[in-house]
């Protein structure tokens, strides 16, 4: 069965066992809006290959390894709403830096308005060979995240096996490492933005406050798409932007923050 479609089976059974209780860079029209807080998107695009508006996130177990404790979508369900993106400290254009940006964001909104412990911000590695512990506290100074918050995990998967596993195969957040870093100075970009096809493009954004071209890049980068999903306390997406700081069709900050505390608050 594809992913997609069990995804839909998944959200179906789960609001059957309940039933007795932006238009611009938003993810397609999802099965069923009965069980989210925000209306469907306006815009449609295409078939997807991570989850959409109306279907269940997948299930995930991922280390925290600065906190020292495993992260499961089972500590939200019930309880509250995540905002997840994905990321690598080595990212060469600000793209990384950028996505973070907007979590940030969304924590500092939170914290102003008194709803920083009913909500959850999580940023998930898919370079966990150079992504260490000790390079994500770094990072995570680097990028103005406030860590004493507790609303805030880096999750980082145990290997670039997991890590593909977890994240490509069951997330649909697509990705690709790239060897030969010719490659990209001959012209190729990033990862599509989550339709069926594994290989297309998409222009990172470089918008960011940090000085983040600090690191070492190595011998291999990667190329990948900017999303960012907003679920709900019933691990329902509220909202995929897939293109969440493309130049063309980006979702704006406020957008992201207006949704995010829609979601928390109604």
């Amino acid at each position: 069965m594809e992913r997609r479609t069990y995804l839909r089976s998944l959200g179906v059974a789960s609001l059957a066992g309940v039933a007795g209780c932006l238009g611009d860079g938003l993810s397609g029209l999802g099965s069923d809006d009965s069980n989210t807080v925000l209306d469907p998107p306006e815009e449609k695009r295409g078939d997807p290959s991570h989850p959409i508006h109306g279907e269940e996130f997948p299930p995930f177990s991922l280390p925290d390894p600065i906190a020292g404790e495993t992260v499961s979508r089972e500590d939200f369900v019930g309880e509250k709403p995540f905002l997840m993106t994905y990321f690598f400290t080595s990212c060469p254009d600000g793209a990384c830096p950028a996505l973070l940006l907007r979590l940030r964001r969304v924590q500092e909104d939170a914290a102003e308005r008194g709803y920083e412990d009913d909500i959850a911000l999580l940023a998930v590695t898919f370079d966990p060979e150079r992504d260490t512990p000790e390079t994500l506290e770094q990072y995570a100074v680097e990028q103005g995240v406030d860590l004493d918050a507790g609303n805030w995990h880096f999750l980082r998967p145990e290997s670039e096996d997991e890590a593909k596993e977890v994240i490509y195969d069951e997330f649909g957040m697509r990705y690709k490492r790239i060897e030969d870093t010719d490659e990209l100075a001959g012209g190729t970009d990033d990862a599509n933005d989550g339709e069926a096809d594994e290989d297309g493009s998409d222009d990172h954004g470089n918008e960011t406050d940090s000085e983040h071209d600090t690191h070492d890049h190595g011998e291999y980068t990667f190329t990948h798409y900017n999303l960012i999903t907003l679920v709900n306390e019933d691990g329902i997406v509220e909202r995929a932007y897939p293109n969440a700081i493309a130049d063309r069709e980006a979702v704006s900050i406020e957008t992201i923050v207006e949704d995010a505390r829609t979601v928390v608050t109604d």
